[in-house]
């Protein structure tokens, strides 16, 4: 008896029994995948919502801004592709490697072998203490505004014939501490001329070499391996150093003018000639003409 009642009461209230309406979460993961249209939206709505509100800022750009660094770097792909050949003549390469003041170039201890483009408005070059071995017409073609050259402690043997010859304003060149042998002929407008410590002997200098230099007034080729002094001196020269050499001789027509005891050189202020097996004082008319006797060995 106990039991049919049971089971009446179990049928009364089965029918009463309604299922638990959805909650809201679960609603919503049936909404997003049910619908098509919203699908991606909610997602994204969801997924910055429940993970991106932990994450810094920074993450949270990095994600949006993806697609523009591709396109970004898309940009810049074809822009790079549509930059202008190099020029072959372009000048920063040398003054890269040296310093280029105000028409000036210093390329100074910097271990080159041969003298680098120079900018076309260069008008003094010091390249002193590097490897150059010679000198070339081709280095200079170009640079006509040239007024000084120092190329001091090189390893320069050999200098082309007409290197020189297109410098028409080169006052000043410096060859000092080289292994030259020979001078090349050089520019009309020279008023210094530095060839000390070299290997130069006399017959590696024409006997014209200097003639026509008529504003040269500073003159130094000591420390080489001359025999005579050279000939044809100008008359601007105001110094001349040969001191150090082999000079076992000398003339009356050297400095002075045999034919002419009139003769006075008065712009000449030094000669130096210490260190020669030469004795001065065995020719006393060979200086007659000079203000000043030359500095050397008498007795």
């Amino acid at each position: 008896m106990k039991t049919l009642q049971s089971t009446l009461l179990l049928f009364l209230f089965v029918p009463l029994i309604k299922p638990a309406p959805p909650s809201q979460q679960d609603s919503r993961i049936i909404y997003d995948y049910g619908t098509d249209n919203l699908e991606e939206t909610f997602f994204s709505q969801d997924y910055e919502d429940k993970y991106l509100d932990g994450k810094s800022t920074k993450e949270k750009e990095t994600m949006i801004i993806a697609p523009d660094e591709k396109s970004f770097q898309l940009q810049k792909d074809e822009s790079i592709t549509q930059l202008p050949p190099k020029k072959e003549n372009d000048e920063m390469p040398t003054c890269l490697l040296c310093v280029c003041l105000s028409g000036s170039v210093y390329c100074e201890e910097v271990d080159i072998d041969a003298v680098p483009p120079l900018p076309k408005e260069s008008a003094y070059l010091y390249a002193r203490f590097n490897k150059i071995k010679k000198l070339t017409a081709k280095d200079f073609a170009d640079i006509p505004n040239l007024r000084r050259l120092d190329f001091t402690g090189n390893l320069i043997e050999d200098i082309e014939d007409g290197t020189f010859s297109k410098l028409s304003l080169l006052e000043e060149l410096t060859l000092a501490e080289n292994q030259l042998l020979k001078l090349p002929v050089l520019p009309p407008k020279l008023t210094l001329f530095n060839a000390k410590y070299n290997k130069i002997k006399s017959r590696g200098i024409k006997a014209n070499a200097f003639k026509k230099l008529n504003n040269l007034s500073f003159l130094y080729l000591d420390h080489n391996s001359l025999e005579s002094v050279p000939l044809n001196l100008p008359e601007s020269l105001r110094v001349i150093h040969l001191q150090f050499n082999n000079i076992t001789s000398i003339t009356d027509d050297t400095f002075c003018k045999a034919n002419d005891t009139s003769y006075i050189r008065d712009r000449i202020e030094e000669i130096r000639l210490e260190g020669n097996p030469i004795i001065l004082g065995k020719h006393p008319n060979s200086f007659i003409c000079l203000k000043r006797l030359p500095v050397g060995s008498y007795i």
